[in-house]
């Protein structure tokens, strides 16, 4: 039998509490790789539309139709252009203008939707080019980027 852990909570809600410590296979062990000077650059934007993301879900927090699809896409490059593998490629100088140029289409691509969201213009011949190119977490909920209640 499969349980999530929300699911395991649910049943078993008295859980202990642990904070892993910050660790890498990285070189020396943390976060070296991904924040050095060659990349660090991608952080202000992918914060940007993490903020962008969740402001999103307040604002079409039960959509169907094209706007799920659109939401969803969005949730979809948002985790594509958060993958460590572009970072840690730009680091090594293994292919660096195809991790370059990855992380910009999928911030480009993020922007593109939320833009059209804000205006109302999503257009459905993109959206579905774009879904089929980027085709990853087929069944992705947008809604996993809400904001939690503090």
């Amino acid at each position: 039998m499969q349980v999530t852990p929300s699911e395991y909570l649910h049943v078993w809600p008295h859980a202990q509490v642990t904070r892993p410590a910050f660790s890498s296979w990285g070189d020396k062990g943390y976060g070296q790789v991904w924040l050095d000077g060659s990349n660090d650059w991608i952080y202000r934007h992918i914060n940007k539309i993490i903020d962008r993301m969740a402001e999103l879900v307040d604002r079409f927090p039960d959509e169907k139709g094209l706007k799920l699809r659109t939401l969803n896409q969005a949730a979809r490059e948002l985790l594509l252009a958060q993958a460590s593998d572009w970072p840690f490629i730009i680091k090594t100088g293994t292919t660096v203008p195809y991790a370059e140029r990855r992380v910009k289409s999928h911030i480009h691509n993020f922007n593109t939707i939320y833009e059209s969201l804000c205006r109302n213009t999503v257009k459905t011949e993109w959206l579905t080019k774009l879904e089929k190119r980027n085709n990853i977490f087929k069944d992705i909920d947008y809604r996993m980027f809400k904001r939690k209640d503090v």
